[in-house]
Formats: structure tokens, sequence, C-alpha cells
């Protein structure tokens, strides 16, 4: 089932939903099971499962040739998501992303992922890999992901990149996109980051998920300037519960997000790290409370691979 007819069919009650990472190379299934069985109490209609980039550097060799070294890799999530699926009865949303995939890389996945009857998929460009300064594209790949999130479309109108090739079974994917409530840190300014996200959905875009925040009212006003630009499809905040100490420098730099005040406040006037993930449970149930009340179809965790946390925060939500 679609996350939009999963929308509709709640009637205006919130949903609850999480997003999963892929395990490290060398793992197995069952890291991704122990995040997800704790959480299955709360009834999630879907998960999402994100996709991460194989990382490498450049080793030079005594001769001068620089040999390519893969340094980190992710099992795939394709295959993730057809074992979530097959598993929980639920649906899987993979991340679909730009960096790593040329344009035939992206269409085999596509197709694999019809083929496993995945209705569902979130169009990102990606961030870059640790060895790049800045994004780079795969050669024959996209830079944007307003054009992969084109591609997309194409094989729901049933064209593919072989031209020459008559098909007759156009998948049916619904296509979310990622919106930025305090705006994406390579927009100019807000007004342009919002001329391209209406973009994505007069292209087709049926959802909006953000970033995660710690500022509800950041989130609505970010809401109500896409409504007055006409994008009305359903928004999904994304939430996170900070949980050490670190992730107050770490958060934003990562994510170049602003955390509140009287978030931090309590964080550095905590005695221990038990005191400290309290904090960011209670702050995160209280941002919960006060979306669901504001009319937000889906809340949207971020586990990153723990659940335990997700897990206290939906007891008093759901």
């Amino acid at each position: 089932m679609k996350v939009t007819e999963h929308i509709e069919k709640a009637n205006g009650k919130a949903l609850f939903s999480f997003e999963i990472l892929p395990p490290l190379k060398g793992q197995n299934i069952e890291g991704i099971y122990s995040t997800i069985d704790p959480l299955m109490e709360f009834k999630p209609p879907f998960v999402d499962v994100t996709y991460h980039r194989e990382e490498y550097v450049y080793k030079t060799h005594k001769n001068g040739l620089l040999e390519k070294t893969v340094t980190r890799k992710r099992p795939g999530t394709v295959g993730i998501c057809a074992a979530i699926m097959h598993k929980y009865k639920i649906d899987a949303v993979p991340h679909i992303i730009c960096g790593g995939f040329t344009k035939q890389d992206t269409e085999d996945a596509l197709i694999d992922l019809d083929f496993l009857g995945i209705d569902n998929v979130l169009v990102l460009r990606g961030d870059p890999i640790k060895s790049e300064k800045r994004f780079t594209p795969e050669p024959n790949g996209h830079a944007y992901a307003i054009d992969l999130m084109e591609q997309v479309k194409n094989l729901n109108d049933g064209v593919y990149l072989d031209e020459d090739l008559k098909y007759n079974s156009p998948t049916n994917f619904c296509i979310g996109v990622a919106g930025y409530p305090e705006k994406h840190f390579e927009a100019p300014n807000m007004k342009n980051d919002l001329y391209w996200l209406k973009k994505k959905v007069e292209n087709g875009a049926e959802y909006i998920v953000t970033q995660m925040f710690f500022d509800n009212s950041k989130f609505f006003e970010f809401e109500r300037q896409c409504r007055e630009e006409g994008i009305d499809v359903p928004i999904i905040p994304g939430l996170k519960p900070l949980s050490t100490e670190r992730q107050l420098s770490l958060l934003p730099q990562i994510f170049h997000l602003d955390l509140p005040d009287a978030l931090v406040d309590e964080v550095n006037k905590a005695k221990s790290k038990d005191a400290i993930r309290e904090i960011g449970v209670e702050w995160c149930i209280e941002q919960s409370k006060e979306l669901i009340k504001n009319g937000s179809p889906v809340l949207h965790y971020y586990s990153m691979g723990k659940s335990k946390n997700i897990q206290k925060i939906a007891r008093e939500v759901f």
C-alpha cells in the first residue's frame, strides 16, 4: 500500500513510522530485526530503509598510480526491504539516492523494487562521501533529486531508458521527497529551497518527509510557507530524541540545524548520561504531542539503529 493510502485510511489519526539504517558489511539481518521488534507494538504501517553509499579512498602507489579502495560498505537496501516485508507484513520504503548510481543502476534497482511489490520510494540526492568536499554525481548519473525523481516518474509512465523497447508494465511508485524546516544547507535561502520543493511536487512527488528538527515552531512555519506556495501534499515531520551530550555539537554539524536554548540548557545541567537520555526522550514526547495536536498525519522517527528511546516516546504518544 502507498504511504498516501495509509494516511487516507487513517482518517485523521496520526500514524507512527520510523527509519532504520542498513547494517555494516559483515553483519546480518538479525541486527535489523532487533531494532524493529520492540517497535512493532505501535503498528507502523511502513518502515523507511536508508541507503548508504560505499565509502572509498584513493591510495597512491610507488609508481604514482591511484587505486580506489573501498573502506566501508553496507548491504543492499532492496534485500533489506524484501526481508522486512516478508517478516512483518508491513510496507518498506527504500531510499533511492543519486550518489553512487548511474541512471542504468537506478532503473535496475527500481525494476527490482517493483518486482518485489514495493509501492513506495523516498527520492533523495544523498550526501557526499567523506572523501569528497562536495557532492559529485556518478558519470551518467543524476546530480539532483528532482532529476532522479523524473526517472522514477518516467517508469511510472512506462518510459524506460531503452526507448526502442516496448514495455507494457509501468511501475506505480508513490514518490516521497525530503523537506527542510531550517533550509537545506546548500540552498541560498528558504524561498529558493521552497521553489525547488514545489517543483518536485508539481512533477509528481506525493508526500514530504522533513529533516529532523527540535523546535516545532520552525516546522509549523515551514508548513505554513509550503501551503502558501501551493504545496498541498502531506508533510511528515521527522523527529529524533537527543541522547548524548556530544550530539549538542554533532547534530548541528551534520544536519545543519539549531537546537533550542531550553534543550541545550537542560542537557548542560544534567549530571549523568542517563539524565541526558531522559531529557531527550521527554523533549521528543512533548514535540510529538504538539505535532499530533496540530494535525501531523504521521510522526516519523529517526532511530539511528536504536529503538529503546523511540519505544519510550511511542508509549507516551500513541
